[in-house]
C-alpha cells in the first residue's frame, strides 16, 4: 500500500494543475512558459531519485511506488517541451540558447526520454524487482544526464 504523504498530495495536485495545460500550450507570457517547465523539471528531480533510492539499495524495492514513479516520469516527460517556446531563452532559467539553436538534438533527447522512461514503466510494471529496473534506471538518468550537460546551464 502507498503511504499518502505531503509530497504525494502535492504531485497529484501539481499533476492536475500541469495537465490542465495542453501540450502544445500557449503562454500568455515567455514567463508563464518557463514557470510551467520548472514545474515540470520539479517533478521530475522529485520523482528519479526515489527510483535511485530503490535502484541504489538506500530505500526498499515497492513495486507501486516504482510503477507510479515511472509513469509519473512518462507524464512530465511529455509535458515540459511546448514550454520550450520562443522567447522562453531569457529571463529566469537555466536553459541554454542551444535548445533553440540546435532543435533536431533536442529534440533527439525528448525522443530518448520518452523511450527510455517507457522501457522504465514497462519494466516496472512487469515486476522483476529491482534488479530490473537497474538497466532502464540507468538509461532514463544517462538521457537526463545528456540533455541537461548539452543544454543547462549549471
Amino acid at each position: 500500500m502507498l503511504k499518502h504523504t505531503p509530497f504525494a498530495a502535492a504531485l497529484v495536485l501539481a499533476a492536475g494543475v500541469i495537465a490542465a495545460v495542453p501540450a502544445h500550450a500557449q503562454f500568455a507570457k515567455p514567463e508563464d512558459a518557463i514557470r510551467y517547465r520548472k514545474s515540470v523539471m520539479f517533478i521530475q528531480g522529485q520523482t528519479l531519485p526515489r527510483l535511485g533510492a530503490m535502484v541504489q539499495g538506500k530505500a526498499p524495492y515497492d513495486q507501486a511506488q516504482a510503477v507510479a514513479s515511472a509513469e509519473t516520469l512518462v507524464f512530465t516527460g511529455k509535458l515540459f517541451p511546448s514550454a520550450f517556446v520562443p522567447g522562453t531563452d531569457k529571463g529566469d532559467t537555466r536553459a541554454l540558447p542551444a535548445i533553440w539553436k540546435e532543435q533536431a538534438a533536442f529534440k533527439k533527447h525528448q525522443d530518448d526520454l520518452a523511450a527510455s522512461t517507457a522501457k522504465l514503466l514497462a519494466a516496472a510494471k512487469a515486476g522483476g524487482g529491482v534488479d530490473a529496473l537497474k538497466g532502464p534506471f540507468g538509461e532514463v538518468a544517462k538521457v537526463c544526464n545528456g540533455c541537461h550537460d548539452e543544454f543547462r546551464k549549471d
